[in-house]
């Protein structure tokens, strides 16, 4: 395993783990108001966005050439760092259409998701990452 990869994978899994915690922590709280929805969508964003880089990171640390968010994802279901491949890309496809919860309903269900289907899968990675 290449030392800098190494590095530079852990480095980012230290950036993914406090992104992972805020969002973790503010959405096991109740989220009544406009402005804590576009809180928990931002940390949303912002854990994917981390999360796909930091698993492109270490599959590059372990020898894997990576170079989208889509081969992140796939790689990382075939290695088994993941284990569902379709919420990931749905967050992948979610994340992109999140400028367009302006919409307070849209919101609502939104963050309704975020909670129930993508923030158990960054659970997961971040509880299979913290092992590495």
């Amino acid at each position: 395993m290449d030392p800098l990869k190494e590095i530079r994978w852990r480095q980012r899994f230290e950036n993914f783990e406090k992104s992972y915690k805020l969002l973790k922590k503010y959405s096991a709280q109740e989220i009544e108001t406009e402005l804590e929805r576009a809180g928990i969508i931002q940390f949303f964003e912002i854990n994917v966005e981390l999360s796909w880089k930091v698993i492109k990171d270490y599959l590059e640390a372990q020898g894997f050439l990576v170079k989208s968010p889509r081969e992140a994802i796939k790689q990382a279901f075939q290695v088994g760092l993941i284990e569902d491949g379709h919420v990931w890309m749905e967050a992948l496809e979610k994340r992109n259409l999140t400028t367009h919860t302006y919409d307070e309903a849209l919101a609502e269900k939104f963050v309704k998701e975020i909670i129930e289907s993508f923030l158990p899968a960054l659970t997961n990675l971040y509880e299979k990452l913290l092992k590495e």
